[in-house]
């Protein structure tokens, strides 16, 4: 096999040679938009327990002060140690975007800001965008080429970790200026910070926040080693015996993804911003009971009894009735219908400790059951049945939850979720100045001078949240 022939070259070329002009004006007008729901996500997360842990143990193992912003917090790290962080706090409300490698946002903005501050030269607002659009692009090919999410992650494996840190070399292999030989092995090093398992869904760990931590981490490792001229597999997206494909998919292996479509089919346009803080596989049953309590007016102490008909796969996963840790809320179809109808929202603070022990939820709860439909393949949405205590029933079905490329947030909505989040953390001017900015990220002429000093900012709150 040629060097020519391999993937791992083709994708490299893509990465370091495709010019801004080939990226359509729509995927920089919706990059700009998951990189303000990724950067407020990530800056929500500082206040997580997730991330204050996990700073606190790199501290304690020597790795204190560096050159790299943790976003919210007011302080620094190894650029290295501030990425696995950011990262892990951008995943740890389930505020992150989904339908990439998973969360891509999570994984490819982080990496691609702490590849800014390592940067010796200016990086302009135009140029962080064609990073972060290349750097979902490649983040989705190796999922697609695993055949897509339903065998990968139902083969146990979280594709945010997984997929996601190739797309996080990709994005910060372009920002530090790699050329192609060291892009190509850039790639290969990303397959060694491949990992992440589901097993953390049994009991609500805290391992699947650090999913998109390491990926970045990885990712961001991944470039600053091929810089030096370190070697990573050349024939990593090859059918070989320990290929990515080889190992991850030995029965569902679709590696014509790889390429499939590369330039033209740009993989951000499938990408979703989540309105609720909650697992996406969540989504469609809310979505459900809000357009019939708008439909038809009623509450949560009206309903007799909510039936949702549901695939074995998210039933699986997001069946259960479990309230404690926050995680396993966030991950219950019953305690995120149950929020909704009690607290009128699946808002982050609708998961806080105090309300997930309110009586009126539990009891919600109590009246919330399913029907496990084994015609229904992993990824089909639920259909969703009220009953009302008169009688009175009604079923939706929402193919396309909120938030899809399909049913879009609006501008304003996504505004309103930005300056709730990073509110917590932020003093109001910061927040909305912070909005300005990434809003008009396409005339920044300096992305570390003015979005990495915000983010930089003095946080008004360190107190984590009531998880």
């Amino acid at each position: 096999m040629s060097e020519q022939a391999l993937k791992s070259t083709v994708l490299a070329r893509f990465i370091v040679e495709t010019p801004s002009e080939a990226i359509p004006q729509a995927m920089v007008e919706k990059a700009v938009r998951h990189i303000l729901d990724s950067i407020g996500a990530g800056v929500a997360g500082a206040v997580s327990v997730e991330a204050q842990r996990l700073t606190a143990a790199l501290r304690e193992e020597g790795e204190g002060e560096g050159c790299a912003t943790l976003w919210g917090q007011g302080s620094t790290m190894t650029p290295l140690n501030a990425v696995l962080v950011n990262g892990t706090a951008s995943h740890a409300f389930e505020l992150d975007d989904t339908g990439g490698c998973d969360h891509s946002g999570a994984v490819v903005v982080p990496a691609a800001l702490a590849a800014v501050e390592m940067a010796k030269r200016k990086v302009t607002g135009r140029e962080f965008i064609d990073a972060v659009v290349i750097g979902y692009d490649i983040a989705r090919r190796p999922l697609e080429a695993c055949g897509a999410y339903e065998p990968h992650n139902g083969a146990g494996f979280h594709s945010t970790g997984t997929c996601g840190t190739f797309g996080a070399a990709a994005a910060t292999a372009r920002i530090l200026g790699l050329d192609v030989e060291e892009t190509q092995n850039a790639l290969g090093l990303a397959s060694s910070f491949s990992s992440g398992l589901w097993c953390c869904v049994h009991d609500g760990a805290q391992s699947k926040r650090l999913h998109a931590g390491h990926a970045a981490y990885g990712g961001l490792m991944s470039a600053v080693l091929a810089r030096r001229g370190y070697t990573g597999p050349g024939q990593v997206f090859e059918e070989v015996w320990g290929g990515f494909n080889h190992s991850f998919a030995p029965t569902s292996s679709d590696p014509d993804a790889y390429l499939r479509g590369l330039g033209d089919n740009w993989k951000l346009a499938r990408v979703s911003i989540k309105p609720h803080a909650s697992c996406r596989s969540t989504h469609a049953a809310i979505d459900a009971v809000d357009n019939l309590r708008t439909r038809h007016g009623f509450s949560a102490e009206d309903i007799e009894e909510i039936l949702v008909r549901i695939n074995p796969f998210v039933f699986g996963m997001c069946g259960h009735a479990t309230r404690h840790p926050m995680n396993s809320a966030q991950l219950s179809i019953p305690y995120s219908l149950a929020a909704d109808l009690v607290f009128g929202s699946v808002g982050l603070p609708s998961f806080a400790r105090s309300r997930r022990d309110d009586q009126r939820v539990i009891d919600m709860m109590a009246r919330i059951r399913f029907d496990v439909d084994h015609t229904q393949k992993d990824d089909d949405e639920p259909t969703v049945r009220v009953t009302l205590k008169n009688g009175q029933s009604w079923e939706e079905h929402v193919p396309m939850p909120l938030g899809a490329p399909t049913n879009p947030v609006t501008d304003e909505a996504l505004l309103k979720k930005f300056s709730g989040v990073v509110g917590m953390v932020f003093d109001e001017a910061t927040t909305q100045k912070l909005a300005d900015v990434l809003m008009g990220l396409e005339r920044v002429t300096d992305v570390k001078n003015e979005v990495v000093t915000l983010l930089a900012s003095t946080p008004k709150n360190h107190a984590p949240f009531d998880a």
